[in-house]
């Protein structure tokens, strides 16, 4: 008995955006912002929030859509934010040099965040 292959288009592309300067925290109040919408209506709200982490964000959005279009044809008006998150990186850790000999701790926290998109026109 012969066995047909299934064709397994993907339906799913990400973006891995790794050690970027910023705290993980700062960077989740945006990301909760666009978990579940489209891949245009993410651009419109990372363009008008005023937070600094929307620009690696937008970047990390727009690749993964260049990615879905280029890896399984398909359109951008069809690709949702279907997986979101942020990770916590590294942290440089310095030294700041104080008066009389003293020194403080200066602590750099990154992160890395993944963003997955989805193409809705697959699940039909």
């Amino acid at each position: 008995m012969l066995k047909k292959k299934k064709k397994n288009k993907k339906k799913e592309v990400y973006a891995l955006g790794q050690y970027i300067s910023m705290s993980a925290h700062k960077v989740r109040r945006v990301i909760d912002q666009i978990r579940g919408r489209s891949y245009e209506e993410t651009l419109m709200i990372l363009e008008l929030m005023p937070y600094r982490a929307c620009y690696p964000i937008f970047k990390l959005v727009y690749s993964a859509a260049a990615n879905a279009s280029y890896n399984m044809d398909s359109n951008k008006t069809n690709l949702i934010i279907s997986k979101a998150e942020v990770n916590e990186g590294t942290t440089v850790k310095k030294l700041k040099p104080r008066a009389r000999g003293r020194s403080y701790p200066i602590k750099r926290p990154t992160c890395h965040i993944n963003i997955v998109v989805k193409d809705i026109s697959l699940d039909k």
